[in-house]
């Protein structure tokens, strides 16, 4: 949403804030994050058009992030709609819940708005819905002492009903809090900037409100900043939070921190917030970010076999270049490593359709596509890496 007009930024550099360290297993999961995972996820709710709240486009959308979850093996008791209404608008959030070991009575919100106006919202939300399906997926079968609620929040744009909703009538009733909520971490905006080197995020700490859960939510803040720049190839920064979803739990005294965009797109709220104008690489990112950050606010298991079997090996794609970028007639992708034999290089357009395939080669004649923005991915058995590319003639 974000709907202030002057960026509230203090922009402070974050290194290791604390005595938090690596911990293998949480980095072997972030770097479970699919990069296909995230630029389908992206595609796919840009496809399902405006989804103003109370609309058909917002139904299909909740029922598109239900089939999401069941796909990923998660229970029918464990994914609940949420109704509520304002005005004469009527709609749902959607909440998830993957119960703790230790404390499953007090929960780790993970959260963002699926609801959009004026155009698809790629950026805002399906940049936060994308990041935080992908962290669902993960985590789903990771033992976590403390419970986790993943809620995707409509209404949002329209003045955080759906959150709104859900503070003032599921956690907290009749001036008791019903819900013990460790933190809850929001996502919105979280898409970059396209055609922008975006290498940095802005980690958002409570500064106003509630002055009682101010100082916990810096030091929340500053544990999510150790996490990003542990768990991802992410700078940080540190900004106030403000006008989303975590902003009616802060009002109720709860502990709030949150992910956006360090350089702004200002896509929002227009018809340009689409697919194309997003970094899905910075999104996969933002990702890897959000898995780490997850696991150590809700204590996952340090077990490293407790990782999937199917676990890609160490992300050995992501310094792969693929240049000119704008290119013309020739494309070149050069490898990080010579000893890769067997790949596939698959140019797609931005509605998903494959307009270019080699196996096996790095120099690719792409003199036959029209000038526009694409998708290279380079595929290996193990691992999968995706580019935006420029074709400029």
């Amino acid at each position: 949403m974000k709907k202030l007009t002057t960026f509230l930024c203090t922009a402070l550099a974050v290194g290791t804030v604390s005595a938090q360290t690596l911990v293998q297993a949480y980095k072997n999961r972030a770097d479970l994050v699919s990069q296909n995972n995230i630029t389908s996820n992206l595609q796919e709710f840009s496809n399902l058009g405006v989804k103003t709240t109370g609309s058909v486009n917002n139904a299909n959308t909740l029922a598109w992030l239900k089939n999401k979850y069941t796909s990923y093996g998660y229970s029918a008791s464990q994914v609940v709609e949420d109704p509520f209404t304002f005005g004469s608008t009527s709609s749902k959030n959607l909440v998830i819940t993957k119960t703790g070991t230790l404390y499953p009575d007090k929960y780790v919100i993970i959260c963002g708005h699926y609801d959009t106006i004026t155009g698809p919202g790629t950026n805002d939300n399906g940049s936060g819905t994308s990041v935080i399906l992908e962290v669902a997926r993960i985590l789903k079968d990771v033992p976590t002492e403390y419970s986790i609620k993943f809620i995707h929040f409509s209404g949002e744009e329209q003045g955080l009903y759906g959150s709104s909703h859900y503070a003032n009538n599921v956690a907290y009733q009749s001036g008791v809090k019903k819900l013990d909520i460790k933190l809850v971490f929001n996502l919105d905006q979280v898409g970059g900037k396209s055609g922008n080197t975006n290498t940095k995020i802005i980690c958002e700490r409570d500064t106003g409100g509630q002055s009682g859960n101010n100082a916990a939510s810096n030091t929340i803040t500053q544990q999510l900043a150790t996490c990003t720049t542990l768990y991802s190839p992410l700078q940080t920064s540190i900004s106030n939070a403000y006008s989303s979803d975590y902003m009616p739990f802060e009002q109720k005294g709860y502990v709030i921190t949150g992910f956006y965009e360090y350089t702004r797109s200002y896509t929002e709220h227009t018809v340009n917030d689409t697919f194309a104008n997003v970094d899905p690489v910075y999104v996969y990112k933002v990702g890897k970010a959000a898995v780490g950050a997850m696991q150590h606010f809700a204590t996952a298991s340090t077990n490293v076999t407790a990782v999937s079997a199917s676990k890609e090996p160490a992300a050995t794609l992501e310094s792969v270049k693929v240049y000119p970028n704008p290119a013309k007639n020739v494309l070149t992708v050069e490898l990080p490593d010579a000893t890769i034999k067997n790949f596939t290089v698959e140019i797609t357009n931005l509605k998903g359709l494959s307009v270019l395939k080699e196996e096996n080669q790095t120099r690719l004649n792409v003199s036959q596509l029209q000038n526009g923005i694409y998708l290279c991915t380079v595929r290996t058995e193990s691992e999968s890496i995706t580019r935006k590319i420029i074709i400029e003639k």
